[in-house]
Formats: C-alpha cells, structure tokens, sequence
C-alpha cells in the first residue's frame, strides 16, 4: 500500500449490521437480544486521532436470522460506501460474516476488483460483557483498514486474513483459512 500523501483524516465508513458485539441484555426477558447500537459506546472508549469514522447503522440482526437479501444489503452498501470512504470496516455477527465476505468479495470482484480495502470484524462475546473481545476486535479492524492493500478481510484475534477462503473455526472461535 503507498504510503499516504495528505493530512487529512482517513475517512473509514463504519457499517453496523448487529451481531454478538452489540447484544445487550434484556433484563425483563433474561437474555442478550439484539435491540441497541453499543458501538458509539465502544467509540467512546478509543484514541482515534486522524480518522474521521461515518457510522452507517444498516441492520441490528444476529447473523443467524439474516437473509440473502441481507447479505446482498451488506455487499452493495459496502460497495457503495468504498466509493467516497478511504475505507471501510462491517461490524457483523460472526455466525454469518464468512459468507458476507465472500458475497462482498464476488460483488467486487465482478466490477473489476475492490479499490479500497473493506474490513468485517466481530465478537464471540458481547460488548456488555467483562470478557469480550469486542473492544479488540473493532480496533483491529479500523487500523487494518488503513493498512491493507485494496481487498475484503476479516480482523479478529490478532489476525487478518483475506477473502475469499475464510472460515469460521467452530472449535477456535475464531476464523481461518479453509483447507483445501
């Protein structure tokens, strides 16, 4: 990646579709639903000096209930936000992110490749947890955006890899190359 030429702030378009990271519990009902946003919360907490981050709340769904129509949403506003972003990062449910990624990746793909890079990250644990790896999670992702070559990846746990051949590794809780 060329190194950056400007003082301006890297403009990333950070698209929120639910997932595990923005469950909150419902105390009347016992559990984690997916019903608020937390990722201003999230934010909050972080040192971003030099990125200006556009929020674009698409979806507040666990992966496990999204449709292709959903996952064909994800890809064309990704696309779509890549063109005045500089980059962009999917908050998105782990359950179902491979196959956004893949999706985003043929979308691309098919009109001549990605230009900027597009970065899914998720959790296996909420944000309102004490444990969660949420908060590492989206600060791996909005600094791999800024340093990836033009493509789709996922950032998680101290890694990223690029679509497409991601997999979800049920056993790690976490994603991988497929094995071929």
């Amino acid at each position: 990646m060329a190194p950056r030429t400007t003082d301006a702030p890297y403009r990333i378009a950070l698209i929120s579709t639910g997932g595990t990271i923005e469950k909150t519990y419902d105390e009347l009902g016992g559990m984690l639903a997916n019903k608020v946003s937390v990722l201003d919360l999230l934010l909050a907490t972080l040192e971003l000096r030099g990125v200006t981050i556009d929020r674009v709340p698409l979806l507040n769904k666990d992966s496990l209930d999204m449709t292709e129509a959903d996952h064909d949403l994800i890809a064309d506003t990704a696309e779509i936000m890549s063109r005045n972003h500089d980059g962009v990062v999917i908050v998105h449910g782990t359950d179902r992110l491979a196959k956004t990624g893949e999706r985003i990746h043929e979308r691309l793909e098919a009109k001549g490749g990605a230009k900027k890079a597009v970065v899914l990250t998720g959790a296996m644990r909420p944000y309102e947890m004490r444990r969660t790896d949420a908060t590492q999670n989206v600060t791996e992702a909005l600094l791999a955006v800024q340093v990836c070559a033009p493509g789709v990846y996922v950032a998680m746990h101290n890694r990223v890899l690029q679509f497409p051949g991601v997999v979800k590794d049920l056993k790690l809780g976490t994603f991988v190359r497929a094995q071929v």
